[in-house]
């Protein structure tokens, strides 16, 4: 078991490390925790609309004067992170951050169509339809972003740029010096839209979308890949290596875009077309004490455990681990680098996110509606709010129970190899 455990942390730990530095990974988690309070200030919106002992008539007025706050945040969540993916990359790069969200941005929009097609089937022209600018242009957004910032960082790094003389105010510099990388970029997405206008006959975000986004999504929500994201959060965790942000790194756009489609169906009354999300993923694991479901441990430690040290470090975990933030128990039990428990600390977020996605599949408790829950909400008002249903709260609480008992065992033999340290420690 420790020669495995070894050979895992050898190939594991640098891998790991190398995705968590990538600068592409790393751009991505800045544009989605730009686009964070704005996306959360529209699911207060959404959630405040769609409180369960609203009437219908009640739901209608709340929409009509509190809509905008939800289409003008959520609704458009990929024009946020095309800002946002553009503004960090040229920022890495030390080119002027803002400009480069700005072209990107820019680029995007040259990119999407100013048209689209009524419920009635009437051609609308000159208008953007809110869904390219959210979960369905999500991928060519993010696509975008990177290329844009490579292309504008390039001009710029190659010196392309107008200098002005010294006395001219920095604004107006700067300005002028992103002038010629700006058009030479922009220039470079508008020629790629007309060939596809020309030759193809569509247009670039249905091609990404077909080809690229629909597969990628159809594979992220099911729950076999799910569990694979899962077990490698709980083994990077394992080493001391932040699993959730590597993880997620890779898997947020995904979940994030699946979570919008979620909300799309939930606002226009229609059965919700996922159960994996980002919401899902958030309240149904981390929101559960933290990265591997770890309240019931807490709480266990603090008041079923009978050694000093048990109680001690579970009342210290206590107070963060009600808000999710468990670092006091990964580091002081520890559960890092701790083989002891192990199995536990795998196999318990695995057997509960199982049995939440079938519980769900078959209609028992709804699926989360697409409204993002902050990570430190408590365990089942996070689950409550999440589904717009008590039972999701419900669920919650028959997984703490799971993972108590998975856990209780192993708990109990750290705490009786506790309680003898302690023996030996006294008679000394």
């Amino acid at each position: 078991m420790n020669k495995f455990m070894e050979l895992l942390g050898e190939k594991l730990m640098p891998l790991a490390a190398k995705l968590g530095e990538n600068r592409y990974l790393t751009t991505l988690r800045d544009a989605f925790m730009l686009a964070f309070p704005l996306t959360m200030f529209g699911s207060i919106a959404v959630v405040l609309m769609n409180l369960p002992f609203w009437s219908d008539e009640t739901k209608a007025v709340l929409q009509l004067y509190l809509g905008n706050a939800q289409s003008a945040t959520m609704s458009i969540m990929t024009v946020f992170v095309v800002f946002g993916i553009g503004y960090s990359l040229s920022k890495y790069y030390k080119v002027e951050a803002i400009y480069g969200g700005a072209v990107a941005l820019a680029s995007f929009l040259i990119l999407t169509p100013f048209f689209f097609n009524s419920p009635d089937g009437e051609l609308i022209t000159g208008a953007l339809s809110l869904d390219r600018l959210g979960a369905k242009g999500m991928f060519i957004g993010m696509i975008t972003g990177f290329i844009a910032a490579e292309l504008y960082r390039f001009f710029v790094q190659r010196d392309w740029t107008i200098k002005m003389p010294a006395g001219v105010p920095p604004a107006v510099a700067k300005s002028f010096a992103a002038l010629i990388p700006a058009i030479l970029t922009l220039s470079i997405f508008l020629a790629i839209n007309v060939m596809v206008q020309f030759f193809f006959h569509t247009n670039l975000h249905d091609v990404v979308y077909t080809v690229i986004q629909k597969p990628l999504v159809g594979l992220g929500s099911g729950i076999v890949p799910t569990l694979i994201a899962l077990f490698f959060v709980q083994v990077l965790w394992f080493f001391g290596l932040h699993g959730q942000i590597i993880v997620n790194s890779v898997m947020d756009p995904i979940w994030n875009t699946l979570m919008l489609e979620n909300l799309d169906a939930y606002k226009a009354g229609l059965p919700l077309p996922h159960i994996i999300t980002k919401p899902f993923m958030e309240v149904f694991t981390v929101g559960m004490g933290g990265s591997g479901m770890t309240l019931a441990v807490v709480i266990a430690l603090a008041f079923l455990m009978k050694s000093k040290q048990s109680k001690e470090i579970g009342r210290l975990a206590l107070g963060p681990g009600i808000f999710n933030v468990n670092e006091p128990v990964l580091f002081g039990m520890p559960i890092v680098l701790n083989a002891t428990i192990l199995i536990p600390w795998i196999i318990a977020p695995l057997i509960v996110t199982t049995l939440n996605y079938f519980v769900m599949a078959a209609g028992i408790v709804p699926a989360p509606t697409g409204v993002a829950v902050p990570w430190t909400v408590p365990i089942v008002i996070n689950g409550i709010l999440a589904t717009n249903s008590w039972l999701g709260g419900a669920l919650q609480v028959v997984d703490f129970f799971i993972v108590l008992i998975i856990w209780y065992p192993f708990l109990k033999l750290v705490d009786r190899t506790n309680i003898a340290r302690e023996s030996e420690a006294a008679i000394k």
